[in-house]
């Protein structure tokens, strides 16, 4: 699907569809007053009749109206002005996407005029237009015998005014980007276990290395990361045939010696709990435990296509946690890359023990940041549902830079405490740290433990098993969250450098 700005009058735009929005209190906006003026008042007559109130995503859609060369106009309700946010203004691109699926759509004209959201930025708007849009029409059939059939839609255009042009087509290159990299997230993520494993993980990062220039791959094998020292990494992986691996992507966009900013991501292809074995029901959403590495790869797909002007790593820890006469005990000790060791009291906490070893090799990047994202507690869904991911950081600056980004992005992030007060429950009679902190405050403990291991830079853990995948009917399967939190925040760092120059 192609996107593309158009400008001019409305009535005059020859499409397939024109989309055009009226408000909860009747009032048209400025393309549906275009519109009703082409056709002698006709749409102020339906509303007044009261054919279309103006709710949020309720649609009317109007065939061959006199006067206007659109073939059909789909009215769409932007809503009340004080009502108009990012959820609606999703929820008015969704009841438009509804219709170009049921008409079998080939080319779409959307002109709402940017007062569909609160947000008046035309860049953001069209952006996450773009994005939404994109996400609609996703459809998982990888592992489906008979294929999806590809929906007819073709061209995606946007009515702006000549004003705001530029603007709006620098939206629609980031926002194609960011839509490509929250599908290739969500393809990693729906894939089962017995297909998507570490190295299939590996072998996709290679693939991305050889689509772009700016990007290189290497990959440690397990022997690689037994010589280093990475034991807790490789624990994790010990019930298990398929072999850890550690992956490293590497988008060399800046001047080289540039500190880079490193995204680490926890890559659990499948988890059963190890011999701490988790209950069978819903077992088969652990495949979802890698959507952190999901994650990261769509992030550093953006990244690459983007071209953005910084040096940008993506660390994948990826292994497979089964239970076997090989797999790690609780009770077990092992020694971690940074020296420390670690009492395995839980080896259904594996994803902290599989980041520990990976926070402490990025150590070697000097970063000027490095953000980890992980679906690592259940008990961060507890504390903040669906809605927002958790977030816990040792830098007061890179805390707001995160939330400035994920407020801006649509992909909201909340903050938790990471205060020393925690840090006890961690405690351990045979080793240095114990790797569960007991039921309380289940999501900061296990930021503590990994806050241990990322003393040498600014970083932040981003937890998402609340926000990484859908449970429910129809619904069910990988978000793509966060990779546009965390495109964003790597736009800004890349807008920070340009006006530093």
């Amino acid at each position: 699907m192609d996107f593309e700005i158009v400008n001019g009058n409305v009535a005059t735009l020859d499409t397939e569809c024109l989309v055009i929005g009226v408000a909860a209190d009747a009032a048209l906006t400025p393309s549906a007053t275009a519109i009703n003026s082409a056709a002698q008042g006709y749409l102020s007559d339906l509303v007044a009749a009261g054919d279309i109130k103006g709710k949020t995503g309720e649609t009317l859609l109007l065939q061959r109206l006199n006067g206007v060369s659109a073939k059909r106009i789909l009215v769409v309700g932007l809503g009340k002005a004080d009502e108009r946010h990012d959820r609606s203004y999703k929820k008015v691109i969704k009841a438009i996407l509804g219709q170009v699926k049921a008409l079998n759509l080939k080319e779409i004209t959307i002109a709402l005029d940017g007062e569909a959201s609160d947000q008046a930025d035309t860049y953001r708007q069209t952006r996450l237009l773009v994005e939404t849009a994109t996400a609609e029409l996703y459809q998982y059939d990888a592992t489906k015998s008979k294929k999806a059939d590809p929906y007819a839609i073709e061209k995606f255009a946007i009515h702006l005014s000549e004003d705001n042009t530029e603007e709006g087509e620098g939206a629609l290159v980031d926002g194609a980007a960011i839509a490509n990299g929250m599908n290739t997230a969500r393809e990693l993520g729906n894939l089962p276990g017995n297909i998507c494993t570490p190295t299939y993980l590996a072998d996709q990062a290679k693939e991305l290395a050889n689509e772009y220039d700016s990007v290189t791959c290497e990959v440690l094998d397990e022997d690689a990361m037994r010589q280093l020292g990475m034991n807790c990494l490789l624990s994790v992986g010990n019930g298990s045939e398929q072999p850890s691996q550690l992956i490293i992507i590497k988008h060399n966009g800046g001047e080289e010696g540039d500190k880079p900013h490193v995204l680490v991501g926890k890559g659990i292809t499948f988890d059963t709990g190890g011999i701490s074995l988790k209950p069978g029901a819903k077992m088969d959403e652990m495949k979802f435990d890698m959507c952190g590495a999901a994650s990261v790869m769509g992030a550093m797909t953006a990244v690459a296509e983007m071209d953005l002007p910084i040096n940008i790593y993506g660390v994948i820890a990826a292994a497979e946690n089964m239970p076997s006469g090989h797999a790690t005990k609780p009770g077990d000790i092992v020694t971690t890359l940074s020296g420390q060791t670690v009492e395995i009291l839980n080896t259904d906490a594996e994803g902290r023990l599989v980041l520990c070893d990976t926070l402490t090799y990025v150590e070697r990047f000097e970063p000027a940041s490095v953000v980890d994202i992980a679906t690592l507690t259940g008990a961060c869904i507890v504390a903040l549902g669906h809605v927002p991911s958790g977030v816990m950081t040792n830098d007061e600056d890179l805390a707001q830079e995160l939330s400035v980004a994920g407020d801006y992005a649509s992909d909201r992030v909340w903050r938790l405490p990471l205060w020393d007060d925690y840090q006890e429950l961690l405690d351990s009679n045979f080793a240095d740290i114990a790797n569960i902190g007991g039921p309380a405050a289940g999501t900061i403990t296990a930021g503590c433990f990994l806050s241990r291991f990322t003393k040498a830079y600014r970083w932040a853990h981003i937890d998402i098993a609340g926000t990484a995948w859908n449970s429910a009917g129809k619904a069910k399967g990988a978000t793509g969250r966060c990779v546009p939190l965390l495109a964003q925040y790597m736009l800004n760092q890349a807008a920070d450098v340009i006006d530093d120059e």
